[in-house]
């Protein structure tokens, strides 16, 4: 049969029920509208909340952690080697944090093509003194650029140049909370001291806020040889290499391997943030979920509309039948009807899901506990466009073929007769 035929009549059925017809348009268009927003905005909020704490995490930390030696005396008495040993409440014996020939895993770091950056890094704890009250805080010694190239930390430096840092000698950009508690302004000096009790007096160059309070209170930053000097070490003197892949994915394996090759302490990005990870797959789930689920109730509305439209056009199908259609050509027609709806009603989504996306994405959102960001995060990822447009097709073509295939079981002459 003549596809054009067909389509003539598709479409002259639709306009004979158009109130119908646009109800059942409007419900997809509602649903692939809603799907294509609420996703764009749940992920946008999971992005903003990744990046406050991913960003600002490297994906492999190579450091020394302080803990007891496995290998007591006991264990190297031979008249002891077939006991079984048992040494309670070890204690740590002093291993020092700084990493052992640095410059060699530096290097290695650099010629590994897995490797997109990394930053030497320094971090101790210290007394910030203020009057007669000492703060506690925690000074990073950072290499400024490469901390900017790979963490975005000028982003997070609310007041003052960042660069300030390497430039001005002994200075140091502050936690914003911690400045107030200790009302520093930008250009005053403040004295900090370490726990062995080295002193040392640095100029406040910028603030810094990471949108973590208990960060904010205690955290500030100064240059690595800032650092050093007031620890009194040497220029070689670092705590922590902060590395940076070009595949995420490989942290955890990459991790075990520099552990071994290196003989250090290494934890990957997974493990350090695996319950935050959670929570974003988690909220992603719950916000395709709701999607998908207005799309199926939207199909729903399409079903019940097409059922009633076979009810009312018995008349028509019976003539179709009687005067040459098969079975298969009425039931094209009405999965016809279907997918009308679903494309005209998807499209519409999709633009309207668009223009609602770009309207969240310029309202204002001033919190204080994120000053960099000013509005509402949208993410814009095309994926969300074509799972709604694949969506809509498919519920759509469901709800279109189940009455079609009623319609097309319909027995003319019984039609007829009863009329």
């Amino acid at each position: 049969m003549n596809g054009k035929l067909i389509f003539s009549i598709a479409k002259a059925l639709m306009l004979a029920r158009w109130k119908q017809t646009l109800i059942a348009a409007i419900g997809v268009t509602f649903s692939i509208t809603m799907f294509v927003t609420l996703l764009g905005f749940m992920n946008g909020l999971n992005d903003l909340l990744d990046n406050l704490i991913l960003n600002r995490t490297p994906h492999i930390r190579l450091y020394n952690e302080v803990k007891p030696t496995k290998i007591q005396p006991i264990d190297k008495d031979k008249s002891f080697k077939k006991s079984y040993n048992f040494v309670q409440s070890v204690k740590p014996n002093g291993g020092r944090l700084e990493i052992y020939d640095n410059a060699s895993v530096l290097k290695a770091l650099e010629k590994d093509s897995r490797v997109l950056g990394f930053s030497p890094k320094i971090t101790t704890q210290v007394f910030y003194n203020v009057g007669a009250i000492d703060l506690v805080g925690a000074i990073n010694g950072i290499d400024v650029e490469a901390e900017n190239r790979l963490f975005a930390f000028k982003d997070y430096v609310t007041a003052g140049n960042f660069l300030d840092l390497k430039i001005i000698p002994n200075s140091i950009i502050l936690g914003k909370i911690a400045a107030q508690k200790m009302l520093a302004e930008i250009g005053d000096v403040i004295q900090v001291t370490t726990p062995k009790g080295e002193r040392m007096q640095l100029k406040v160059v910028g603030y810094f806020e990471s949108g973590l309070q208990e960060v904010d209170k205690v955290q500030s930053y100064a240059s690595i040889v800032t650092t050093q000097k007031l620890l009194g070490k040497t220029t070689n003197y670092i705590t922590d290499i902060q590395v940076k892949l070009k595949d995420m994915t490989k942290a955890p394996d990459l991790a075990k391997e520099y552990a071994n090759l290196f003989n250090i302490d290494a934890i990957d990005i997974q493990t350090a943030n695996a319950q935050f990870e959670t929570g974003s797959s988690i909220r992603t789930l719950i916000s395709f979920a709701v999607g998908i689920t207005l799309l199926i109730v939207a199909g729903f509305g399409i079903y019940n509309i097409l059922n009633m439209m076979i009810f009312e056009k018995m008349d028509s199908i019976a003539i179709l039948k009687a005067t040459g259609f098969s079975g298969q050509e009425v039931k094209n027609v009405f999965i016809l009807i279907g997918l009308a709806i679903g494309v005209v009603g998807g499209l519409f989504g999709l633009i309207f899901g668009f223009i609602f996306s770009v309207i969240i994405d310029n309202l204002p959102f001033i919190t204080a506990a994120m000053p960099t960001v000013t509005t509402f995060p949208v993410n814009y990822d095309i994926k969300f466009y074509v799972i709604g447009t694949i969506f809509s097709i498919i519920t759509t073509y469901l709800a279109g073929y189940f009455p079609a295939k009623k319609a097309s079981k319909i027995d003319p002459v019984i039609i007829i007769r009863g009329k």
